[in-house]
């Protein structure tokens, strides 16, 4: 007799006690196919808001919705059993009063079904995040380069060049480790800065565009495969490049439309021929 063995899925408590040790996978992800193909080489699967850039051809991640983070967080966290799910709080849903916060973080939470969400700040959002944190929401944050911030820090350039930017960014990392955060995302700073800072917290830090010397690292999977040619990083390694394989399918597919060469019912439904 055979038993189903159910995976045991990474919590956040497992990705707090990763500081100093092996290194965390995170990679985003918007939608069941990719999750499901992620799921099981990755300690996070970060629905970021990424996807208003990535998905909905916005451009900057400002124009996405609390509903929009929702349904992509609820086809991520239904399509994998091993990853901690993290959604992405959206621009505006959060940054009013803790209150707000946690109205919304709660509804995202609720209807989704993830472990966890992701709110970017530092000093300024410390008592969100506790309040957060002492009302059961376990949060993610993000500090250094915040996209969503992007036009207030004069566009996207790499954070902590200049002492008293180093010196912030430190602060709002101790900030947001004594609030209560599970682990920070540090994007886009510099490698002193990022290494001095993991070094200082006791949180997992996850860099995208920061130190080898962080606990993890981030990507957004379309880059990774090749697929996003809006906006590169310099620091994005593009491990496939996907597109010649989709579009040479997709010429294949198109050339036997134009032949006739309709696949019949036996084809799409497994029907046997007469």
């Amino acid at each position: 007799m055979s038993v189903e063995v159910k995976t045991k899925r990474v919590t956040t408590r497992d990705i707090r006690a990763r500081k100093g040790a092996e290194p965390l996978v995170v990679l985003t992800a918007y939608t069941a196919p990719i999750a499901r193909l992620l799921d099981p080489h990755c300690d996070v699967l970060l629905v970021g808001d990424s996807l208003g850039m990535v998905v909905y051809g916005m451009d900057t991640t400002l124009g996405v919705t609390l509903e929009m983070m929702i349904n992509h967080g609820r086809a991520v966290v239904k399509s994998s059993s091993h990853a901690c799910v993290v959604v992405d709080m959206p621009f505006g849903s959060y940054q009013e009063s803790r209150e707000q916060a946690f109205r919304n973080c709660a509804r995202l939470m609720i209807e989704s079904g993830c472990a966890a969400v992701k709110l970017e700040g530092g000093r300024e959002l410390a008592d969100t995040i506790h309040f957060l944190t002492e009302r059961g929401v376990p949060v993610m944050a993000h500090i250094g380069l915040k996209p969503q911030a992007v036009h207030t820090v004069g566009g996207f350039r790499a954070q902590g060049r200049i002492e008293a930017e180093a010196d912030a960014i430190r602060a709002d990392a101790r900030a947001i480790t004594e609030a209560g955060a599970f682990a920070v995302v540090v994007e886009g700073t510099v490698e002193p800065v990022a290494r001095a800072l993991s070094a200082e917290i006791a949180i997992p830090t996850i860099g995208i565009g920061a130190s080898a010397a962080c606990d993890g690292q981030v990507l957004v999977i379309d880059d990774v495969l090749g697929l996003f040619d809006d906006f590169t990083p310099k620091f994005v390694k593009r491990y496939a490049d996907l597109r010649p394989a989709i579009t040479q399918a997709v010429e294949a597919y198109a050339a036997e439309v134009r032949a006739r060469r309709f696949p019949g019912p036996e084809h799409c439904f497994g029907m046997p021929k007469p």
